[in-house]
This record gives C-alpha cells, sequence and structure tokens, in this order.
C-alpha cells in the first residue's frame, strides 16, 4: 500500500474541520410573505431548491403567499413571516396606523402599475374613468392604490368609481364587458395581450407617481435582533436576482418547475424580463440591486396623504434603511 504523501497527509487534516463545520453549519430560517401566490414573477425567491442561494449565505428560505400587499404586511405583522413583499402603499398605511416596521430593499424601483380599458370604451386618461366599473386584483393589492392615484389626478376618488375585485393577473372580467377598466401590472398586461386581449388603451401610473413598485419590509423588532440574518437574506435575494437578470431563459425553464403559473415557457421568458427590466434603475446601477430612491418614495407618502390615504406625514428617511444592502459594511446592532 502506497503511504499518503505528508503534504496531502495534512491538507486533509487542515481541511476536515472546515468541511465538517461547514457540513454542519445552522442555516438562520426566513420567512418570506409574499404579496400573491408562487407565481413567476417572483421567480428569485422560488428557485433555492435548486440553486441555493440563500443556503450559500446560511438562510434556510421559506415563503408564506398572501392574496396583496396588505396582506403580506398583516404576516410579518402576525409572526408569520420575518420580511415581507409589499407595495410602498400598504407599506406607508401600515406605519400611519401606528406599526413600526422599516423597508431594507428596493425590489422593483420602476413602477409598474397600469390601468387597462379596450379601445372601444373611450377611457384614454384618469378624467375618463368617473362612473366607470373598475377592477383591481384585491382590496389589499398595489392594484387597488394605483387606480386611486390616477383617479387623484384627476379630482376624483372611489366614490366616484365602482371597484371591482377581479383577482390577480384576471383580464376575463375586461374582455367580458363585466368591468369598463381593469388595474393591473406590466405582466398582467402582458400575459393579457397573449390570452387574446383586444387592442387597448393603457394608462401607466409611473407616468403620474414615479415610484418604487414593491419593497421589502420588516418590523423594526426583526431590523433590531436580527440584522445579520436579514443582510444575509438579502445578499442572497441580491444574487438570485443578480442571476435572473444574466441568465433570464435559465430563470424561465425553472420558473417552469416552481411557479403555478409557469407551464408556458415563452411566457416565463417575457416575465422575467419585465421583472428584470424593473429590478434596476439608474440608482442601482451607481449603487447596486436594492437602493431605495428616498426623495421617490418621500414624494409617493406625500401623494398617499393628499389622496386621504395616511392621516399623518410620513418621514420617509425614518422608515428605511440602507444598511444592509449588499455591498454595504457591516450591519446595525
Amino acid at each position: 500500500m502506497n503511504p499518503i504523501p505528508r503534504r496531502t497527509l495534512l491538507a486533509s487534516l487542515l481541511a476536515a474541520p472546515l468541511l465538517a463545520r461547514a457540513q454542519t453549519r445552522r442555516l438562520d430560517p426566513v420567512t418570506v410573505a409574499l404579496w400573491s401566490k408562487p407565481i413567476t414573477e417572483i421567480t428569485p425567491l422560488l428557485v433555492e431548491e435548486d440553486k441555493g442561494f440563500y443556503k450559500a449565505h446560511g438562510i434556510a428560505l421559506s415563503v408564506v403567499p398572501g392574496a396583496g400587499s396588505s396582506d403580506a404586511i398583516r404576516n410579518i405583522l402576525a409572526g408569520q413571516a420575518d420580511v415581507a413583499f409589499s407595495d410602498p402603499g400598504s407599506f406607508f398605511s401600515a406605519i400611519d396606523k401606528g406599526e413600526q416596521l422599516r423597508a431594507i430593499y428596493d425590489i422593483y424601483p420602476q413602477n409598474v402599475f397600469n390601468v387597462v380599458a379596450l379601445k372601444s370604451s373611450g377611457i384614454s386618461k384618469p378624467a375618463d374613468l368617473k362612473g366607470r366599473k373598475i377592477g383591481v386584483y384585491s382590496l389589499a393589492s398595489g392594484t387597488r392604490q394605483a387606480l386611486q392615484v390616477l383617479l387623484h389626478q384627476a379630482g376624483l376618488d372611489e366614490k366616484d368609481v365602482t371597484v371591482v375585485v377581479t383577482g390577480v393577473l384576471n383580464f376575463a372580467p375586461l374582455m367580458q364587458g363585466q368591468v369598463d377598466a381593469t388595474a393591473a401590472t406590466d405582466t398582467g398586461l402582458m400575459i393579457g395581450r397573449r390570452r387574446g386581449l383586444p387592442e387597448v388603451n393603457v394608462i401607466e401610473v409611473g407616468k403620474y407617481l414615479p415610484v418604487s413598485s414593491d419593497l421589502f419590509v420588516v418590523r423594526e423588532e426583526t431590523l433590531r435582533t436580527r440584522p445579520v440574518v436579514l443582510q444575509r437574506f438579502l445578499r442572497g435575494y441580491r444574487d438570485a436576482a443578480a442571476w435572473m437578470i444574466a441568465k433570464p431563459e435559465e430563470a424561465a425553464q425553472l420558473a417552469g418547475k416552481h411557479a403555478i403559473d409557469g407551464t408556458d415557457a415563452a411566457l416565463n421568458l417575457e416575465i422575467i424580463r419585465l421583472r428584470n427590466a424593473a429590478s434596476v434603475s439608474d440608482l442601482t446601477r451607481r449603487h447596486g440591486l436594492g437602493a431605495m430612491d428616498v426623495p421617490s418614495l418621500q414624494a409617493a407618502a406625500d401623494t398617499y396623504r393628499k389622496l386621504g390615504l395616511l392621516q399623518r406625514p410620513i418621514d420617509v428617511s425614518r422608515v428605511v434603511t440602507q444598511d444592509l444592502l449588499p455591498g454595504r459594511r457591516g450591519a446595525p446592532g
């Protein structure tokens, strides 16, 4: 039997404890409360089984489905999750009610909301919505707040329209004449067009309120007690989002395995490309994925107060923190 060379044996002995530690490393659990069911557009949170982005940073990831951003917020307040996937309006609304929350990452710095109407309806601008039936995903969703923003631009409010809950990504009521217009997202519109939606007029909310569509939000207690864990979670998400941007075809393929709406690979790819575009901005190009545009968020909070959605002013600089963003040194606390 040939003896093991001394250098090889020494290297093995030194590596063994490191390997053992890596194999027995405790993963810290982080649960994300979604605004939706597990759909293609949130692929960075669905592919952990295949890619291990979060495990690489010591995180055991799980998700809890929801029915709107307010639902996601309720889940973290109830202790059912650690991080909420929430639109800014729902985040501000919870703070307005006295909840102690912080936003820690900008998921989609682009405003992806819109209101869509058939060309035959004559609806092409916010003022045309008066007296009409308007669909929203749910009363707890960002689509409802997007509608309220557009109504405000025309000097209207919800009393001037009839709001109808149509469900997520659902253009059937519009096509069947049950509503005159429907509030949606860019992905919802794209899916609707692929499913036979005829020519439509699209009122883009971002032209009236250029603000982020979604943020990661946590309770202040979670931020205070688990800052390092949250920072590692954000690193995992950053890696997953960067992978989806770099390899959209692979992401589309894996969405077919994990997303409930992922049966059409070509459609998956279109959705993923839209979400990739929404994930970047001039600010994130300078400061990295997740960077938050505080002045833009402040303008949104001020607009929501003018709409009557908030009862008191919110100083956004006090309810966001960028200390945990990937690339930042250390974490608070």
